[in-house]
């Protein structure tokens, strides 16, 4: 469950602040009146970790990993194993340590009398708030089976299109770093042969050529710094990358790079409609499913913006509404919100939504290597042109003056 920050004041007026878990704001705001506190101020608290290089480096548990753990999860709940076995048991298995970590950290819980969402809640690099909700919401209805079998769909629809991105921009990858091995191998083996042999001639050399030695020089007297130079810009790119301005303005420039911008737009918006839906379906409120779901999106840009479609649910403005407000979907889907609303059945329409998003992301992702085949070949024809211009100008003119000394 989430971990709320409240601010309210006792039955004897003193201000009161801390934080409790629960289920929603309005459960908590519950929680909090039984306790004698007049809640005046709840919110879902934001843990913030210090800066390391771990966190700049390392990542969530693999899906792989979590798609077997919750088939795992729905064959043994469904046997009718218990909780506390069955967890016991597959953090035995666990490839990662990570994973083996949490797990022995959930049992330990479960021993003490914690549900197990509240559990899982405690390790938000394993499980995310949409699968800790998920969980939840199987506990409260007595499906707990169910949250795992549609939570194993939904991760292994997310691996399904993370594997296709991966398979388009393979070739597209192999390419550029077969060109930057070149270019280095050019800059530090070939060019200062030849612009050995050029100094000796002493000639006016064209600008094509003293590109090439300029860039060669650089790589043969200061490869070391060069080195330092790339790996601290690695490392301050991903320092901005992890600040909360950093995070929103790359996630927005993401969605508009050429021939990748749009796949990645749609892919996520795919992702809000499937995990929208799965959690309406649940008997998730729409605003806090909402709220799950704008983490769940993996974009600050559109987490922001999904945020603001909650606002607007919140005073009183309709779903189509609101996503029409946000300018995020094609007027297709918004007419498929629409028809869902009117009919009552929204989370079938928006998993119909998502399909129609995967279908586009499949078709493009098919003919993303034709798109960016002319793009290549231009950049590479721009490269050889450089090398040839910078090589055989010179050699020409010598070939002139050679034989007009003769």
């Amino acid at each position: 469950m989430p971990i709320y920050q409240y601010r309210g004041r006792s039955g004897q007026g003193q201000p009161v602040t801390g934080q409790l878990d629960a289920a929603s704001e309005s459960a908590a705001a519950d929680i909090l009146l039984s306790r004698g506190i007049i809640p005046l101020e709840v919110n879902v608290a934001k843990v913030t970790k210090p800066f390391s290089l771990t966190q700049l480096f390392g990542g969530k548990v693999a899906l792989d990993e979590l798609q077997i753990f919750t088939r795992q999860m729905y064959s043994l709940t469904r046997s009718g194993i218990p909780i506390l076995r069955a967890i016991a048991g597959l953090s035995e298995t666990a490839r990662s340590q990570r994973m083996k970590d949490a797990l022995n950290s959930i049992s330990e819980q479960l021993t003490a009398g914690r549900p197990l969402s509240s559990s899982m809640n405690q390790h938000p690099d394993v499980f995310d708030s949409l699968f800790v909700s998920m969980v939840h919401v199987g506990e409260n209805t007595g499906k707990l089976e169910d949250a795992f079998i549609q939570l194993s769909g939904y991760i292994e629809r997310e691996q399904e299109t993370r594997r296709r991105i991966k398979a388009a921009m393979r070739y597209p990858m192999f390419v550029l770093i077969a060109i930057a091995i070149a270019m280095v191998i050019l800059n530090i083996m070939v060019i200062p042969k030849f612009a050995e042999m050029f100094s000796r001639f002493g000639a006016d050399l064209p600008w094509a050529t003293k590109v090439l030695i300029g860039t060669s020089n650089l790589f043969v007297n200061y490869w070391g710094l060069m080195l330092v130079a790339l790996i601290g810009t690695i490392i301050g790119i991903r320092y901005w990358h992890h600040t909360e301005k950093g995070e929103k303005q790359w996630d927005k420039w993401k969605l508009h790079i050429p021939a990748v911008g749009s796949i990645i737009e749609r892919s996520t918006l795919a992702r809000y409609c499937r995990s929208f839906s799965m959690m309406l379906s649940a008997g998730v409120p729409m605003t806090q499913a909402l709220s799950l779901v704008a983490d769940a999106v993996d974009n600050a840009y559109m987490h922001d913006k999904i945020v603001g479609m909650r606002r607007g649910i919140e005073s009183g403005d309709s779903v189509l509404r609101v996503s029409n407000q946000s300018k995020l979907f094609t007027p297709l889907v918004l007419q498929m919100v629409a028809v869902g609303e009117e009919t009552g059945q929204i989370d079938q329409l928006l998993n119909d939504a998502a399909d129609f998003y995967e279908g586009e992301v499949d078709y493009d992702l098919k003919n993303l290597t034709a798109k960016l085949e002319p793009i290549l070949i231009g950049f590479v024809a721009v490269i050889v042109l450089i090398l040839a211009l910078g090589i055989y100008l010179p050699m020409w003119d010598m070939l002139n003056v050679v034989k007009g000394g003769k």
